[in-house]
């Protein structure tokens, strides 16, 4: 996960919602073939927990959790054990390969230029060896096409220097193809929305601030980031069905390869 700047990635709020985000891991898990102790390293390990589980469920001998955010790493070293470790590192750029797994979950949308990502993603795996990521692709919702609204708004284009947070996350087609150049000889590429009930659609601002609005926080002062988050409040529950319990579908990419 990204940091310049403050760091402003929270594990508690980021775990609020932690079955809700544990669910595509857990697929994702699913969708890799047996291997004999594996050699693992997990990309954007977050808080650390499912980075554990993997370790577990594979019967890996060596597992790396990688993250830059301070914070997700001091939460993460409550869950190091014997071959589970935890360090910083940029997930676009971190080498300690060749890896027998290489995962990664809800952290690849945060590198840019996906097409380039994958063939460095390869790099890192030995012969024979399984990736397996997911990533977030939800940029329609009004949950996060609301946050880019509020980022054009002239008094925060000029706070934010002009940012407005755009996914990386290319269409499914475009990862099979690249996979398929790279020389992959087996993969799975598949689109699946998830559906998340909770109490009140206020809720949804929540389960952003923990992800991608820590995009707008690190950029912005107190105050600042306070008045986006309000506006951002006002105007995601304009258009979003005062329902309740409500809905909250979020669609996400999940990709496994084997070369």
């Amino acid at each position: 996960m990204p940091v310049a700047g403050p760091d402003a990635w929270d594990p508690g709020r980021y775990g609020r919602f932690r079955a809700e985000r544990s669910a595509p891991f857990l697929d994702l898990l699913a969708l890799l073939e047996p291997a004999a102790a594996p050699r693992v390293v997990d990309l954007g390990c977050g808080p650390g927990e499912l980075t554990r589980l993997a370790h577990e469920r594979l019967g890996a001998r060596e597992t790396i959790g990688v993250d830059s955010s301070p914070a997700m790493l001091a939460e993460a070293a409550r869950h190091a054990a014997p071959g589970l470790r935890f360090v910083a590192g940029d997930l676009a750029t971190f080498a300690d390969a060749p890896f027998d797994v290489v995962l990664s979950n809800a952290a690849l949308h945060w590198v840019p230029d996906h097409a380039a990502l994958l063939g460095r993603l390869a790099a890192l795996l030995a012969p024979g060896g399984q990736l397996a990521f997911q990533v977030p692709a939800n940029e329609a919702h009004p949950s996060h096409a609301v946050a880019r609204e509020v980022a054009r708004e002239p008094e925060f284009a000029a706070a934010l220097g002009g940012h407005v947070r755009e996914s990386p996350v290319l269409e499914p087609e475009a990862y099979a193809q690249r996979l398929f150049r790279l020389g992959f000889g087996a993969q799975r590429v598949r689109a699946e929305i998830y559906a998340h009930p909770l109490e009140a659609p206020g809720d949804v601002v929540e389960w952003v601030r923990g992800s991608l609005l820590t995009d707008y926080e690190r950029r912005l002062d107190r105050e600042a980031c306070a008045r986006f988050l309000a506006r951002y409040r006002e105007r995601l529950l304009a258009v979003l069905p005062d329902e309740r319990p409500f809905l909250y579908t979020y669609r996400r990419l999940l990709v496994w390869a084997r070369r």
